[in-house]
């Protein structure tokens, strides 16, 4: 019988949320599990409550439903019990998802789910009807669900749907009550997502509705719309000038790639919403076409299609009139053609180059859609090694195995060594056959065990291979280079298919003796690894660019490059090409990425003298970072302010993010206002105040006037803060800081001063590789103040930055996933000089699941720290509970003093007599609260005039009795005799606090420790 050689490692104890590497502190998280858009957000009775799109089941989307918590000031959350779940048939099958919706109070209950007088609260939500439904299969439509116990149990109402389109696509209902000139009514705002409209309804019951009018499309179509918003505010506080804002949600299509949120300034009558912010078409500019791609055909470009694929792709043989198979509507083109890579979906991969050219303009514009891939400078389409001497390519002959050429195979690699190379597995590796541990056994990601190579001699500076497949950060999934039987280099995978080239700086090893050795220890979703083409050299390998751009090419270089937006809308690219007047060039638009938005749309290059702004960035964005989906307003909240809060995630890569327990947090909740601008009124927002007692002043640290020459140390650390920036930027091309940086990776927030952006950059910001859409920067157009500056306000999270700026018109949010034990903050510059005219870092104390215990500042003072035995001494307290009823016990041994009640400020005051028989020595008066926590403090019983302990003349008999105050009368006999003459019982300590005693004053204040919830 075989022996296993695979030790598996032993089980970790499950951690608790607060010590998860990347759980954050003072956003909401659920526990456990996937979330995404907010729902029903609404504060009722003093208490916000914050529902949410959920998964109960697991930390992937699916199973949807709406978690809930609840919230005195939008920061301490406390998650409460699935609110409402999905609707099962009698086999247990869902029929019917629940999506995203809204909440209102009921105030009239016009809608009849309560008693006469009460205040319900109705929920209306979008029915997701699944395919087992025997009525409304595939389609959505909008629900209503009430609660009778301020939110904490939900019933559907039998009446649903309440409105049905016959839509597959009509959800997310925002209702508000409206009270103008056209009536007094419910709005619904919902959308048909694929038809770029918001629809707007009116009912006086919640149950019936009725069409008032639709909204759009506008502004930003590159993707579906969703989650919108409508709401009145006050332009700069002044209520005789109100505006109206709607917010559209869209998914892709947003600013910076991905999903967002975009909003429009106008007028609402009560029936229909007139946008004064809508943005016309942008005008091809003027100059020469040299393709417009609508003649049918490539007019002399040349198209390099990958053979072997099921369809001519990814270009084909001839421009497409717009769509293609499998895609999303495409917007933005001009004429009747563009160049469409999807033709094979995103799977095919090649180039379309045009006939050569000479360059007589200043200005290229184009319009680019399709993927957000980059061109790496200094990278390669292909995958080729780099020079040296190939010690593995896995080609071997036909009827041989790597068992027979010298390796050991353990575990499930062992099983049948005829798997082993693979010829299945993995994007972009060399020649037919590499090692996949997913292939190499029967069980697929469950597979484990390891394989090791013969020794081979390291003679050159550099061991490279190619590496993909599943990502592990414990050892259990990965390549080593084996030195003495000792693993002294190691690689892992990304999560993702793609082969991409790795090197090992081996230099020291040089002459040495070494192994190659794929361990597997991994099951689980990306439990498998990929590994090809082992080369030592004194050579690098180029990384193979991943990329989908349109670039220009002079004297065989890349001079020029644009990428899309992971958006199927086509947006204007400029370059600015003065410099390479007369010379001859080319232009290459490249689709090498096989992964998702793989694909590339561009049209209408014309030759120009002037550039052309980009109309994307030219729409109203509620937030220009990668991570703020979603945001709609809270209903209710105090003195008619706006709070808005959004989900902080992007659906480009929200299922991939590197969290373990649960996936996904929301922003902190903000407070927008509109505001007078030069191009009219506009949103600006800051994070709610509340935020401001979170902050532990008493622990910031402080810079000001630090010159700044490239890299520069600060000596400030920062996990969950605030930070508050004056960067000038002065000669520098660029400068700023970097946050969660650990000397090698980290997050920048810079600005460019060449272009005029600021920009958060998180493309080296830690784990960035588990999908390839994440690593990028966020950047958005700035102009400096006045006297050179810019001012920043960051908010750091463990997992996150949120960026305002501009007096809050201008935000960024994104999601980083720094090195564990990254937390420095340093600064930098390139280019030149540039100052810190001020740096602030306040550390902001936990609101979730580290948060320390109130500070009880219950305080007890005696008359007097020595009383004698037999005498009085009189207890004053404050900060008590009002109306609280104490306790009031003499410790060494516990004896009764009485009991005292708290007046309606939280302070009683009340005269004890220690009894005669106390001894003399050092005691303690302890107040007990119900609760069974203490506060005390130290009395010193002195002996009675006349000494000893007992005795007296004024005593009562029975030890029920006891003298008046100043009397030190007692019955002779000790204790329990001679108690206060409050007749109190004796009680027994039932649990203690932590002691704080201030001597001098005999002043004591009780202050509980932190610890963890």
């Amino acid at each position: 019988m075989l022996a296993l050689g695979c030790v598996l490692p032993a089980a970790a104890a499950e951690p608790q949320p607060g010590d998860e590497q990347y759980r954050p502190l003072i956003h909401f998280s659920p526990e456990k599990n996937w979330m995404n858009d907010p729902n029903g957000m609404i504060y009722v009775d003093g208490t916000y409550h914050l529902f949410f799109q959920h998964n109960p089941a697991g930390t992937r989307w699916g199973n949807m439903s709406w978690g809930h918590a609840t919230s005195s000031d939008l920061l301490h959350w406390e998650e409460q019990p699935l609110a409402i779940g999905q609707t099962f048939d009698e086999d247990g099958d869902s029929i019917e998802d629940i999506f995203s919706g809204s909440i209102v109070v009921d105030e009239d209950n016009s809608a009849g789910f309560g008693p006469a007088g009460s205040k319900p609260l109705v929920a209306i939500y979008t029915s997701a009807y699944t395919a087992k439904h025997p009525e409304h299969a595939g389609l959505q439509a909008q629900s209503l669900a009430y609660s009778l116990d301020d939110g904490q149990t939900w019933t559907k109402y039998d009446g649903n749907p309440v409105l049905d389109r016959n839509s597959a696509n009509f959800r997310d209902p925002k209702v508000f009550w409206y009270d103008g000139p056209a009536g007094s009514y419910w709005v619904m705002t919902a959308v048909e997502a694929l038809d770029h409209k918001v629809v707007l309804y009116k009912s006086t019951d919640l149950k019936s509705w009725e069409h008032l009018s639709d909204f759009g499309p506008a502004n930003s179509t590159a993707g579906i719309w969703e989650c919108p918003d409508l709401f009145e505010l006050p332009v700069d506080g002044d209520p005789e000038n109100t505006k109206w804002v709607m917010v559209v949600n869209l998914n892709p299509g947003a600013v910076n790639g991905g999903s967002g949120g975009q909003y429009f300034v106008g007028e609402f009558d009560g029936v229909t919403f007139t946008s004064e912010t809508t943005d016309g078409p942008t005008e091809v500019p003027a100059g020469t076409t040299f393709a417009g791609f609508d003649d049918g055909d490539y007019d002399g470009w040349t198209a390099s299609n990958e053979p072997g694929n099921w369809a001519n792709g990814p270009w084909g043989s001839a421009p497409a009139a717009g769509a293609l198979e499998g895609q999303s509507p495409v917007t933005g083109f001009v004429g009747e053609g563009l160049a469409n890579s999807f033709l094979d979906h995103d799977w095919a991969i090649g180039t379309l180059e045009s006939p050569e050219f000479t360059v007589e303009d200043d200005y290229i514009n184009l319009l680019v859609g399709g993927g957000k891939h980059p061109h790496v400078p200094g990278g390669q389409i292909g995958n080729e090694p780099p020079a040296g001497r190939t010690i593995f390519d896995f080609e071997l002959p036909e009827g041989e195995t790597l068992q027979s050429t010298g390796w050991e195979l353990t575990g499930d690699f062992a099983v049948d060594p005829a798997r082993n190379p693979a010829t299945q597995g993995g994007e972009y590796y060399l020649g037919e056959k590499r090692v996949n541990t997913f292939e190499g056994g029967p069980n697929g990601d469950a597979n484990v065990g390891t394989m090791t190579s013969p020794t081979f001699t390291i003679d050159g500076d550099y061991a490279s291979f190619l590496i993909g497949g599943g990502r592990r950060d414990d050892g259990t999934l990965q390549a080593e280079l084996v030195v003495d039987g000792e693993a002294v280099r190691s690689a892992t995978g990304r999560d993702g298919g793609e082969l991409d080239w790795v090197s090992w700086d081996v230099a020291e090893f040089d002459g040495r003796d070494a192994q190659l050795r794929i361990r597997d220890e991994a099951t689980g979703g990306w439990g498998h690894l990929t590994f090809d083409q082992l080369v030592i050299g004194d050579e690098e390998p180029k990384k193979r660019s991943s990329e989908t751009s349109v670039n220009l090419i002079v004297d065989g270089d890349v001079v020029r490059s644009a990428t899309g937006s992971n958006s199927e809308n086509l947006d204007w690219a400029s370059w600015d090409v003065e410099e390479f007047r007369g010379k001859q060039a080319t232009i290459r638009a490249v689709d090498n990425n096989r992964q998702g938005w793989g694909h590339l749309l561009f049209d209408q290059v014309t030759f120009s003298d002037a550039p052309v702004p980009t109309a994307l960035e030219g729409y109203d964005w509620l937030d220009w970072g990668r991570d703020y989906y979603a945001s709609v307003s809270y209903f209710g909240t105090p003195s008619g302010s706006r709070i808005m809060q959004g989900w902080m995630n992007n659906w480009d890569y929200a299922g991939d993010i590197p969290t373990s327990t649960w996936r996904s947090s929301m922003s902190l909740p903000r407070e927008v206002v509109l505001t007078d601008t030069a191009d009219g009124p506009r949103l600006r927002q800051q994070v709610v105040s509340q935020i401001d007692g979170q902050l532990d002043p008493k622990a910031a640290e402080a810079l000001s006037d630090v010159a700044v020459d490239g890299d520069t140390a600060l000596g400030l650390t920062a996990e969950v803060a605030k930070l508050d920036v004056t960067l000038r930027p002065g000669d520098a091309d660029a400068a700023g800081i970097t946050v969660f940086s650990d000397g090698k990776k980290g997050t920048q927030i810079g600005y460019d001063t060449r272009s005029g952006r600021l920009f958060v950059d998180r493309t080296n910001s830690g784990n960035v590789g588990f999908h390839p859409s994440f690593a990028s920067i966020s950047d958005v157009p700035l102009a400096l103040d006045d006297d050179g500056t810019v001012t920043l306000e960051i908010y750091l999270d463990r997992a996150s930055v949120e960026l305002f700026t501009d007096d809050g018109m201008l935000s960024i949010t994104d999601q980083v996933f720094p090195e564990a034990g990254a937390t420095t903050v340093s600064a930098w510059s390139r280019g030149g000089a540039a100052t810190i005219e001020d740096i602030t870092v306040t550390p902001l104390t936990p609101t979730m699941w580290q948060v320390p215990d109130p500070v009880d500042e219950a305080a007890v003072t005696l008359s007097s720290k020595t009383v004698k035995a037999g005498g009085t001494v009189t207890v004053a307290g404050t900060g008590f509970e009002a109306g609280a009823g104490v306790k009031l016990e003499l410790r060494s041994d516990p004896v009764s003093l009485g009991a005292a009640t708290a007046d309606g400020n939280g302070d009683f005051r009340q005269q004890v007599t220690i009894p005669a028989a106390v001894p003399v020595g050092a005691h303690t008066l302890v107040v007990l609260r119900a609760d069974g926590t203490e506060v005390s403090a130290p009395l010193t019983v002195t002996a009675r005039d006349g000494g000893g302990t007992g005795g007296g003349t004024g005593g009562g008999t029975g030890g029920t009795g006891g003298g008046a105050v100043g009397d030190p009368g007692g019955d002779g006999s000790g204790l329990p005799g001679g108690l206060a003459n409050t007749g109190a019982e004796p009680w027994m300590l039932l649990a203690a606090g932590v002691l704080t005693v201030l001597t001098g004053a005999a002043l004591l204040r009780h202050r509980s420790r932190s610890r963890l919830r």
